[in-house]
Formats: C-alpha cells, structure tokens, sequence
C-alpha cells in the first residue's frame, strides 16, 4: 500500500523519538494503531457495501436475461391446447368387492364382547 523502505522508515522512527519524546512514544503509536484500525474498519464497510450493490445489480442483470430467453424459447414452442381428458370407466373390481363390517371379524368388537359384561364401572 505505501512503499516505505527501511531507511525511510528509520528516519521516521528518529524523528518521532526526538519530536514526541521516548516517554509518550508509546502512547502516541497505540493512538496511531487506533486510528488506522478505525480507519480499516471504516474501508472494509465501505467495499461491503460496494459489493453489495454490484452483486444487486448483477442479479437485475440476469434477471432480465432470463426473462428475455425465456420469452425467446416460448415464442419458439409456443404451448398446445391441451385436450380434455377423457373421462375413465369407473373400475369393474371395486364395485363387487365386498366389505365385512369389524363386527363379523372375531376378536375385533364380535359377538364375544358383547356377551361380556361392560368393563369398568359400577355392576349390579
């Protein structure tokens, strides 16, 4: 980002040293640490939203590329109307099955628990 050499660099520490003093030195570079860290967070948002509004923009794009081929492919193959289904013969099989009630099967609500006195309440 910034090209600074070595010598460059150690005539800013020299500097600093003799204008700041050695005693808030340290001070003065956690202040300089905070700033730029302020400084990196600031940026770092800004190209966020940079991003975001490209990739906004991007997606409209395509959007509306797809609605244009979309538009295309149907205008190639335009949709036949579609025939009435022919109504089905009702089936032969299910109309003579026949179906026992749950009474006649033994074991599930037969004759046998009916003869049985009723369980749970008051007997006489």
């Amino acid at each position: 980002m910034f090209d600074i050499g070595s010598s460059e660099f150690l005539l800013i520490v020299i500097v600093a040293v003799i204008v700041i003093g050695p005693k808030d030195l340290p001070r003065a570079l956690y202040k300089v640490g905070q700033v730029v860290g302020k400084a990196r967070g600031m940026a770092r948002h800004f190209r966020t939203g940079i991003d975001a509004m490209v990739r906004e923009v991007e997606l409209e794009e395509l959007e509306k590329k797809w609605a244009a081929q979309n538009q295309r492919i149907l205008d190639e193959h335009p949709a036949e109307p579609e025939a009435e289904p022919a109504s089905l013969p009702a089936p032969a099989a299910a109309s003579a099955a026949v179906v026992e009630p749950a009474s006649a099967v033994p074991g599930y609500g037969g004759e046998a628990e009916a003869d049985a006195a009723p369980k749970g309440g008051a007997q006489a």
